[in-house]
């Protein structure tokens, strides 16, 4: 059959369409991009905030359209729509065939093939490793690579723990394993996600996983220079010897991506995410004291219940004094299976924008800012490809911006040999704007991409990550 995938939401959804297109590709089946040639449309859906869920129930209506139009004769949604509101779908949307749920992507070829439909949900706790069939859908520079699954921590406006479950981490050679492949096909740049990465190892007694497992993968030989990140860290994980781990090894980019979602303390403790402003402050010091020229990433969410006016103020005097180098402000969404949504104190969807502008506003003076003082300075760039916008410019990025969410670096023009996508190149920033930078790649430092496999066209769409927050 031909197979047409639509993932949605964030790089986790994304990694679980990788591996179910994997298992149906090693089954034989082939994978399209278009959805007018699919005879199985598989809709892998996110469920996290309002925008996202109806997102996913528009896409589901729009790829339905194509039994009638197209060829499809199957139309089956995954994802966590499905662990959120699988009797609602079954009911409500005759126009879906089949549903599997995030611990149930073990069945998509026997669902796609229409031999069987899982009744209920399956109790068992999903999580791939190494030798899991996966095609990936990432440019071929770069990967995401999923190191853990779950989540146990308790924070109230967080549904994730209801759709993955428990935390659990994958074997530490598995990761290896396959870290070690993904080098070996040329990737150049592997991002290391999960719910909570920081806490990698402990379900299996290891003090410091992810730190131990950092090394390990700078340890990993490749013929030419190679990133690894890591996203998603939780605040009171950043150990010190986490961090002197990421100051020792030079392909451990220096970037932290470290969602604080607030810093007002009262505020802190409604979410029963606890600390404050002034730990925060002091972690920020610590982490750059170790890591010189660290890029520090973060979300907050504005206009959650009980936000006065006193805490949203006590938010924009951190973000001025932080000097954050990426920040994501998100709208606080009180979804009814949340912890939150039983709070008093609910902010109006008007103070909530207001307040979401506002905090933005500081945030791009500091981003421009920040990028002016880097005008003049030489930089090494991983080479992403043409401007989507227009074929007269490159786009690439430093090792402190992570795929997809944080700005990029538009190449206007190069010295020596032309860009090819994946190439790691010296280059002169040139001009600055709020979030954006714009330089040169020079000659004489070309790095030839080793070779790599061939670029799979295997979606019919992906979602932008940066829409959500994280996590």
């Amino acid at each position: 059959m031909k197979v047409g995938f639509i993932s949605l939401g964030c790089p986790k959804n994304l990694v679980d369409s990788e591996v179910m297109m994997g298992q149906l590709a090693a089954r034989g089946h082939e994978l399209t991009p278009r959805p007018d040639q699919a005879d199985v449309l598989v809709v892998n859906t996110c469920s996290f905030i309002d925008p996202a869920k109806q997102e996913s129930i528009d896409t589901i209506l729009e790829m339905a359209e194509y039994k009638r139009v197209g060829r499809a004769r199957r139309l089956v949604v995954a994802g966590c729509l499905v662990e959120r509101y699988r009797g609602d779908i079954k009911k409500d949307m005759p126009e879906v065939d089949a549903i599997i749920g995030t611990n149930e992507i073990d069945s998509i070829v026997a669902v796609c093939e229409g031999i069987t439909q899982p009744e209920v949900p399956n109790p068992d706790l999903y999580l791939y490793h190494d030798l899991t069939p996966r095609v990936l859908a990432t440019p071929r520079h770069f990967a995401y690579m999923k190191i853990a699954e779950g989540c146990d921590q308790p924070c109230t406006f967080c549904v994730i723990p209801q759709y993955r479950g428990k935390f659990r981490s994958r074997r530490f050679e598995s990761v290896v394993s396959e870290a070690t492949r993904l080098f070996g096909q040329g990737v150049r740049e592997i991002n290391l996600i999960g719910q909570d990465t920081t806490c990698y190892g402990e379900d299996f007694g290891m003090k410091d996983g992810l730190a131990d497992l950092l090394a390990r993968l700078a340890q990993i030989e490749t013929p030419q220079p190679k990133w690894v990140r890591f996203l998603y860290a939780y605040p009171n994980k950043v150990t010190q010897k986490l961090l002197d781990t990421i100051a020792e090894h030079a392909s451990l980019v220096k970037y932290i991506d470290m969602p604080l979602q607030h810093a007002s303390a009262p505020v802190l403790k409604r979410m029963k995410r606890g600390a404050s402003g002034d730990i925060f402050l002091k972690l920020i010091e610590r982490i750059r004291r170790t890591i010189p020229k660290v890029a520090i990433r973060t979300s907050f969410i504005a206009g959650f219940p009980g936000e006065t006016d006193a805490d949203f103020e006590a938010l924009c005097q951190f973000v001025e004094a932080a000097q954050l180098d990426r920040v994501g402000v998100f709208s606080y969404s009180d979804e009814d299976t949340s912890g939150s949504y039983a709070l008093d104190g609910k902010v109006d969807a008007r103070t909530i924008s207001s307040r979401k502008r506002k905090l933005m506003a500081i945030q791009r003076k500091i981003s421009k800012a920040k990028n002016k003082r880097m005008v003049g300075e030489e930089v090494t760039v991983l080479v992403e490809g043409t401007s989507p916008d227009t074929d007269l410019l490159w786009t690439g990025r430093m090792s402190t911006q992570a795929p997809e969410i944080d700005g990029s670096i538009l190449i206007n023009d190069f010295e020596g040999a032309d860009p090819a996508p994946g190439q790691m190149r010296q280059l002169r920033i040139t001009e600055a704007h709020d979030y954006d930078l714009i330089g040169t790649l020079l000659a004489g430092t070309d790095a030839e991409p080793s070779p790599f496999r061939m670029p799979l066209p295997a979606l019919i769409k992906i979602s932008t990550p940066s829409q959500l927050p994280a996590r």
